[in-house]
């Protein structure tokens, strides 16, 4: 870490200004989706491009095909996110309710609970006890409290129609890219296959680029490792299409 870095680390931790940073209330993480649709879309448009190209087939088909796919699997993949984190949230608000359940028939209980769980962290005596009366003298506080070290789950999931806007929106967008070479009659068969594979290239790259900046990974390993899993992805498309083609003997179009 250079030094410009370690001094304002150490500005962000000072008392005033984590106080203020608290008081933001979080926001919703949608780079995870995002990575999610875009990675998909780029892979599901680009492997039919490949797949009709290792066939055979006409440059229209890929464009058919790949427009249709995009729309039919983005949307499904849409659904699909906005069900798994509806899922969650269902789920932790029903293990809110029986920790409040808990709370109301047996206090004691659930007061042990969590003098064992902060004793489990090292806490003993007079100081195990103010944690303990502290954190059960706030009903909400006790309850996240529980769900978090109890169940190991997050207090509050993630806004599931959010999450399925961003996913559907980066799966359309970076999705498209690989087939607007399909839509340059201008350019040869050959060349617009050549065109949408670079496309495609580069959409892997820039989306593990920006997961690495996110996460702070490096560029360059989390940029080309994306590439390879797109590209292989693309790759065993071209193999089928093109094994099916000498199978059946299909003629080019």
């Amino acid at each position: 870490m250079t030094r410009d870095a370690e001094k304002k680390l150490a500005e962000e931790h000072r008392p005033e200004v984590i106080r203020e940073r608290l008081k933001i209330p979080v926001k919703q993480n949608v780079v995870s989706d995002a990575v999610l649709g875009g990675i998909d879309g780029c892979v599901t448009t680009f492997a039919v491009v490949s797949g009709v190209v290792g066939a055979g087939l006409s440059p229209v088909i890929a464009l058919v095909l790949g427009f249709a796919n995009l729309i039919a699997d983005g949307f499904s993949m849409a659904i699909s996110n906005y069900e798994s984190i509806k899922a969650s949230r269902e789920f932790i608000q029903s293990l809110r309710l029986s920790e409040q359940e808990h709370i109301e028939k047996i206090p004691i209980g659930e007061c042990e609970e969590i003098r064992q769980i902060f004793k489990k962290k090292g806490f003993s005596g007079e100081i195990l006890e103010k944690i303990v009366d502290t954190i059960s003298s706030d009903r909400r506080l006790w309850i996240d409290t529980m769900l978090t070290e109890e169940y190991g789950v997050q207090k509050i999931g993630k806004d599931p129609v959010k999450a399925a806007i961003t996913t559907f929106g980066s799966f359309l967008f970076v999705g498209s890219i690989p087939l607007i070479p399909f839509m340059l009659p201008a350019l040869e068969k050959g060349s617009q296959f050549i065109f949408s594979a670079c496309l495609a290239a580069l959409m892997f790259f820039a989306i593990g680029a920006m997961k690495s900046r996110v996460f702070s990974k490096p560029v360059l390993r989390s940029g080309i490792s994306t590439l390879l899993t797109g590209g292989a992805a693309a790759a065993l498309a071209f193999l089928v299409g093109y094994l099916l083609k000498t199978l059946f003997e299909v003629a080019p179009v």
